[in-house]
């Protein structure tokens, strides 16, 4: 299916004032007709009657808006710019679409505001029109295992558009129902790869070689993999994935605990790892300096308890309590 845009129907203005005046005018025949000729007000009556219908061709649209217009079941065109339009009354607009609710910007219904979301309800039962404009689409979290197994939760925020109204209504049931599956199927897709935080021997480009890619470091190359994993799917509808981000990234809540033990357990062997590291140069820097210096003589012995004391004092978890030793080593 090709997209029609009807740009030569923007008379709606002339056509209007042509069905009122021609009202006007039947209204007359009917009057006059009455008192002087029956033909005459037998027309005015039958166009009185029957004269509303052009009026059905009268359509308006706003900036980002569109129209899909069918005709007995066949496919006519699509008008999208902002205008005042004439278009056979017999036409009919289509959008499957047009009620359809998601958590997403413009057409958000959260329960709270009845009264207007009844409202919008009606107005969707009447205008059929395909919105143009950049939508955000907040798809619901999504408990999902990553490369190693572990459960992570996860949300995407996922802006897109439509660029061809026909596809979107002709090629799909419902462009939006379609959008937002297509989603959880990439975001399953993409998130399976990665780890949640960086591991070993763990390839995501899939080019054999291990690699520092994972959810929590690589957001946007993540990203970037989802929101081509769905424009591929959803080429097809007319849509265009304009971005996506990941808005929420955590573990499942029935391991959240024990990885952050994990992570608190790394955390400390790394420092740690750096304490001694710096101790004992420390203790390096100090013997040296106590030999250049001359200051004391110390056998290997004596080396030993003082490297032992000072990486006592330099490593400890305390501060360490000194011991003023006033007599003989031995």
């Amino acid at each position: 299916m090709t997209e029609k845009v009807l740009s030569n129907k923007k008379n709606g203005m002339a056509m209007m004032i042509l069905w009122i005046v021609l009202y006007i005018v039947a209204l007359l025949m009917t009057i006059l007709g009455a008192a002087l000729i029956w033909p005459l007000f037998i027309i005015g009556v039958v166009w009185l009657c029957i004269g509303w219908i052009p009026f059905l061709g009268l359509k308006v649209l706003k900036p980002q808006e569109a129209l899909v217009l069918t005709l007995f079941g066949k496919y006519v065109g699509t008008l999208k710019d902002a205008g005042f339009y004439y278009v056979n009354p017999f036409c009919q607009a289509v959008n499957p679409a047009a009620k359809t609710k998601l958590n997403q910007s413009g057409d958000v219904d959260d329960g709270s505001k009845k009264s207007i979301a009844q409202a919008q309800d009606i107005k969707d039962i009447v205008s059929k029109k395909v919105s143009l404009k950049i939508m955000t689409l907040n798809n619901n979290r999504q408990k999902i295992n990553d490369c190693l197994g572990n459960p992570v939760e996860i949300g995407i925020a996922v802006m897109w558009r439509v660029t061809d109204t026909a596809k979107a209504v002709f090629n799909v049931d419902n462009y939006k129902e379609y959008l937002s599956l297509q989603c959880d199927s990439a975001l399953r897709n993409i998130v399976r790869i990665y780890p949640y935080d960086v591991a070993e021997n763990v390839d995501t480009t899939g080019d054999g070689i291990a690699d520092e890619g994972s959810l929590r470091g690589s957001s946007e190359v993540v990203a970037s993999r989802i929101r081509d994993e769905i424009q591929s799917k959803v080429k097809d509808a007319g849509l265009e994935i304009i971005e996506a981000r990941i808005t929420y990234l955590a573990y499942a809540p029935e391991i959240a605990a024990v990885m952050l033990q994990r992570q608190q357990a790394s955390a400390i062997i790394d420092a740690r790892k750096m304490i001694v590291d710096g101790a004992v140069g420390m203790v390096e820097m100090a013997l040296e300096r106590l030999n250049e210096n001359g200051v004391v003589e110390l056998d290997e012995e004596r080396k030993a308890a003082m490297v032992s004391n000072l990486l006592v004092v330099l490593c400890g978890n305390h501060d360490a309590q000194p011991v003023v030793n006033s007599g003989s080593l031995y």
